[in-house]
């Protein structure tokens, strides 16, 4: 079913970004070795954590080449079908899942956990890729941005429901697929307008934020008195705004649980708990901190091997880079995602198809949504909310989505040129 003879099609494949990932997971490996506590240390011990996750990258890898091999335009074809099954999943783990750290989110299967708000991601990417591309939307009604919002929220819903708040958040990054193709910049601008009100909120008494919302809104009144329209839109985003604000204070006590209203307090430095939420923060930066320019060498680390910092080898993996490997291990782990960043919109950019360039860009903003938020929350800028850093997190769940997620635009870049 290949639009070219032979093996010719792997010509076109994008083999920079190959090596991007592998590089990327070997890093992973590397340092998810080093996490490993002396006494457990072996040459190669298959039952430890740094043994499952090479089994991990080399089946991953051998799942993201046999990808390659499909003809691309099946993924267009059954991206409704692969959506619906990643939903079916969402639902099946709130009844036949496994809870773990709060979170009931994995479904068992043997000794393996399958966490299907991972697998959503590439689903949710494929559908909203494919409404885009068969019906054109230019997002200037509310029609279009409802069904492109519902593509979004079911996943996000369901996965709310688990309660994983982490994942759910990295949904949002779909916001600026559809920007590109033309959501009004109002909606960036709203979204950047919530964040700021949901700070405030806890920094600020209420009665305040309602005062400088109402003051401004009443000199926008004002310098647009003779616009009806503008009145009436202005009143309405005020008065909206007033209600956000209390929907925060309601879904902070009533939502989120207490580790996670901890966590965003501390953030915002409204109380210290070196020994509670804090302390996985606190054991992370000290481990970053102590690594340096150069880092203290591989397997070196102190922090890293005696298991001072909690969930080192997945959500905190990155301070053992930090402490290995020290600033300049950290300069080119993050050079690395900002080269994969840059060329994943680069190859969206010369795509000929609305549904190769739209999930591409899918593709490169849930990577900088990951990064961004972990290594953020590592070094204590960003509450923790318990995201992979992609690849080098410890994780088949994880490797193997990003895997699927990126090894399915490689595929559609390389057939690129017979895409209509």
């Amino acid at each position: 079913m290949q639009q070219q003879g032979g093996n010719r099609f792997f010509f076109n494949v994008d083999w920079i970004t190959v090596l991007i990932y592998i590089a990327l997971c070997a890093v992973g490996f590397t340092n998810i070795f080093a996490s490993v506590p002396p006494e457990k240390s072996a040459a190669f011990d298959i039952g430890a954590l740094y043994g499952k996750q090479l089994i991990y990258i080399i089946t991953g890898l051998v799942l993201g080449l046999s990808i390659l091999l499909f003809d691309g335009r099946l993924f267009n074809v059954f991206a409704p079908f692969i959506y619906g099954i990643t939903l079916l999943l969402l639902v099946a783990v709130l009844f036949v899942g496994r809870n773990v750290g709060g979170n009931q989110a994995w479904i068992p299967i043997g000794s393996f956990r399958l966490q299907p708000s991972e697998f959503a991601k590439f689903g949710t990417a494929l559908l909203l890729a494919r409404y885009v591309s068969t019906f054109n939307p230019k997002f200037r009604d509310i029609k279009s941005i409802v069904i492109a919002g519902l593509i979004v929220l079911a996943p996000l819903l369901l996965i709310m429901l688990q309660p994983d708040t982490g994942s759910a958040l990295v949904f949002l990054a779909f916001m600026f697929p559809l920007y590109r193709e033309g959501l009004s910049g109002y909606f960036l601008l709203i979204f950047l307008g919530m964040i700021v009100l949901f700070v405030a909120d806890f920094l600020v008494p209420t009665y305040l934020i309602i005062l400088v919302l109402t003051a401004i809104g009443g000199l926008f009144i004002y310098n647009n008195r003779r616009k009806q329209k503008i009145i009436i839109s202005t009143v309405l985003v005020t008065l909206i705004a007033i209600a956000y604000l209390f929907v925060v204070k309601i879904a902070y006590e009533k939502v989120l649980a207490p580790h996670q209203r901890s966590r965003i307090e501390l953030m915002l430095g409204l109380k210290t708990d070196n020994k509670g939420a804090g302390y996985n923060v606190i054991q992370s930066q000290i481990a970053i901190g102590s690594g340096q320019a150069t880092g203290r060498g591989f397997l070196q680390g102190t922090q890293t091997k005696y298991g001072y910092v909690p969930e080192q080898s997945t959500d905190f993996i990155f301070s053992t880079i930090g402490e290995e490997w020290g600033f300049l291990g950290c300069s080119v782990v993050i050079g690395l995602y900002i080269f994969l960043l840059l060329r994943l919109i680069n190859l969206a950019e010369r795509q000929r198809s609305t549904f190769s360039r739209v999930y591409g860009y899918s593709v490169a903003c849930i990577l900088f949504f990951h990064v961004f938020i972990n290594i953020g929350m590592t070094i204590g800028i960003i509450p923790v909310i318990g995201i992979p850093l992609p690849l080098i997190s410890y994780g088949g769940s994880s490797l193997w989505s990003f895997t699927i997620l990126l090894f399915i635009f490689l595929k559609l870049d390389s057939n690129r040129m017979g895409f209509i």
